[in-house]
């Protein structure tokens, strides 16, 4: 099928371009969220004007991302009342209040006291200023916990009801709709890759100082301090990514069974790599462990799962279409989130051991320039981790998980607008990507000139901080 006479494959690709695109920024908004907090609370008790200079540093990075982010998030909400209007208008009783609160409770929260860490570093106390940081930040995570209440509801239900006439899913309970079977599993996993993708950040930044020679006290500081993190929330990783695999196997099989190429009902290996051969309808591989996947899925080593031809047999998921499912796109995504992981934890272990080393990596050129590069390696994890989520359900916009309720599942081509045309999705597109071009190169410019300038010591700081001190204290 031609994808550019195709308004569902228009849709389904320009929503997952720009909602790719808005994900570069949010990550980097909630992950140095938590480093400019922490670099707040060094200053507050050191009262050192050089830390002071480096919460103003990462204020403005922060601020720019910000900005870039909320921008880019736009788009995707109009998406909603134009390609998405039959999708929204089937959970549009459900999505109201997470939207909604997303904007009052979190949003608010996260702007307003951004507006007290640009402009009232002079104005309120040290404490109060503190108290903001760490809000700023808080505001931003639970920002993501009121979107993938949403998103998580669209791939376990729960909390709901068809309609008598069967056009849109009802609540009936709101609680078990905000707490439906995926959201903590898939929260506590998402803030955790950001937290990481936040940590190297911060290192990289660290590296391209080390290796131009500057700002070395800053630069080793920062190096520490994203190393710590990130190692603390890449071992976390392995907690939460086994939670939310162990909910992707009880509630969504079909999805299971694409991340591991499974056709036939079988006990799943462990695949390091591979590549699934969609017309012999097998995985080709050099080596696995028989029994793998079962036993991080429920502890033992011989559980059989469905494969996609049995569950294609079932009424429940009788609308999988096994010879055209993307089986051999979401086990790559999958494993190439895994193989993420393994360099994100190689990185972090490396950075880690030689800066407390004595500091050892300010000597250590080929570390310095891995160190520059590795945040790509986060950012590929996240981006693969999502399409796993979002193709893996394919051919459902709304999941019929295990425990979800009768009925209340919605296909991908039933929830695109009948109204908006394949040249109309094709022009919108376009325009969205040279927009968004514009929006990169304004942003990558923005961050350099703010990383060559770097942490600036206003010449009338400690004065400033002893004042506060006395006013605030």
């Amino acid at each position: 099928m031609d994808i550019f006479s195709d308004p569902v494959m228009l849709a389904r690709l320009q929503f997952a371009c720009t909602a790719a695109y808005h994900f570069i920024f949010v990550p980097l908004t909630i992950g140095l969220g938590l480093i400019l907090a922490i670099n707040e609370t060094r200053y507050y008790r050191s009262r050192d004007p050089k830390d002071a200079a480096a919460t103003k540093f990462w204020v403005k990075i922060f601020t720019a991302t910000f900005v870039i982010g909320l921008a880019t998030g736009i788009t995707m909400e109009f998406s909603f009342g134009t390609n998405w209007a039959d999708y929204s208008r089937f959970v549009g009783d459900i999505f109201g209040a997470p939207l909604a609160a997303e904007a009052l409770l979190a949003f608010f929260l996260e702007s307003t006291f951004l507006g007290v860490l640009l402009f009232g570093r002079k104005r309120v106390s040290p404490k109060f200023y503190l108290v903001s940081s760490w809000l700023v930040w808080i505001g931003s995570a639970l920002s993501a916990l009121w979107i993938l209440i949403a998103n998580s509801w669209m791939q376990t239900p729960a909390g709901a009801e068809l309609s008598a006439d069967g056009s849109k899913a009802v609540i009936t309970d709101f609680l078990a709709a905000a707490a439906n079977p995926s959201i903590w599993p898939r929260y506590s996993h998402t803030i955790v890759a950001l937290l990481i993708m936040g940590a190297f950040v911060a290192m990289a930044v660290s590296a391209w100082y080390l290796i131009k020679k500057k700002h070395s006290d800053f630069a080793m500081k920062t190096m520490k301090l994203g190393a710590v993190v990130g190692i603390i929330v890449s071992c976390v990783m392995i907690v939460t990514a086994h939670s939310s695999a162990v909910v992707v196997a009880e509630q969504q099989p079909t999805k299971l069974a694409m991340m591991e190429g499974m056709y036939d009902s079988e006990v799943p290996p462990l695949f390091a790599f591979g590549w699934v051969d969609e017309d012999g309808q097998k995985v080709l591989t050099p080596f696995s462990i028989p029994g793998g996947t079962s036993f991080l899925a429920t502890g033992t080593w011989d559980t059989e799962f469905p494969g996609l031809n049995e569950l294609a047999q079932t009424e429940e998921y009788g609308a999988l279409d096994v010879e055209n499912a993307p089986v051999n796109f979401v086990f790559q995504t999958y494993h190439i989130m895994v193989a993420m992981y393994g360099l994100i934890m190689l990185t972090i272990i490396l950075a880690l051991v030689f800066t407390l080393r004595g500091g050892k990596i300010k000597d250590m050129k080929w570390l310095q320039r891995l160190v520059l590069i590795s945040p790509v390696f986060p950012l590929i994890a996240i981006q693969a981790g999502w399409f796993t989520a979002e193709v893996g359900r394919q051919p459902w916009v709304v999941y019929p998980s295990a425990t979800g309720p009768d009925g209340v599942s919605l296909l991908t081509n039933e929830g695109v607008s009948q109204s908006v045309s394949a040249p109309e999705l094709m022009i919108t597109m376009v325009l969205f990507l040279v927009v968004y071009a514009f929006l990169m190169v304004a942003w990558a410019r923005t961050m350099g000139r703010f990383i060559k300038e770097g942490p600036v010591v206003e010449k009338d700081e400690p004065a400033l901080a002893g004042a506060a001190v006395k006013e605030g204290e």
